[in-house]
């Protein structure tokens, strides 16, 4: 069985150095995902960028669809990352169970943000057309679509890495829901 271990600072490259210490600066540690992407020269200064880009959405929307895509996915690592950062975004610990379970009826437009996302994730792109409209009668646009298709994939990428190599997860760990209540 493959071991993957997550590298320290001095296993990585100059330029992965300097991100870490960035990083320790800006959340006082080098979470385990990010420091495994620093294996890659690349891949850890591509990764940040496409998680700071501009997008539509505001944070609290953003952590609807990557609690959403990390429990369709099953990445225990990501489901604990964002419940912490969904709570530090106002959510309460219901309503990231909510979230996750792919609905948050305590806000209709939320409500369709994790619908559509949810919708998304798991028919692969294709939404019914009620899905669709659902989505922009909430008062979405076509630009907010595809920021969540881009959040969406921000999240996979993490998902299916900490799912391929299973590192410690070095959050608080996410509670756990009944696999089964998650379906679109």
């Amino acid at each position: 069985m493959a071991a993957f271990n997550v590298p320290t600072k001095s296993e990585v490259s100059d330029k992965n150095q300097q991100i870490f210490n960035d990083l320790e600066k800006g959340l006082g540690f080098v979470p385990n995902l990010y420091a495994y992407y620093a294996k890659n020269d690349t891949a850890l200064g591509d990764y940040l960028k496409l998680q700071e880009r501009k997008t539509t959405l505001s944070k609290r929307e953003k952590e609807i669809v990557n609690l959403v895509t990390s429990q369709y996915n099953d990445c225990y690592y990501c489901q604990s990352a964002h419940t912490v950062i969904a709570g530090l975004n106002g959510f309460s610990n219901d309503q990231i169970l909510e979230i996750r379970n792919g609905s948050a009826s305590f806000d209709p437009q939320l409500n369709a943000l994790a619908k559509f996302t949810l919708s998304i994730v798991s028919n692969r792109g294709k939404v019914s057309e009620e899905s669709k409209n659902d989505f922009f009668a909430a008062g979405y646009s076509e630009e907010n679509m595809i920021d969540v298709v881009m959040n969406i994939g921000d999240k996979t990428i993490s998902n299916f890495i900490h799912n391929i190599a299973g590192f410690e997860v070095d959050f608080p760990g996410a509670p756990s829901l009944d696999k089964q209540a998650v379906s679109a």
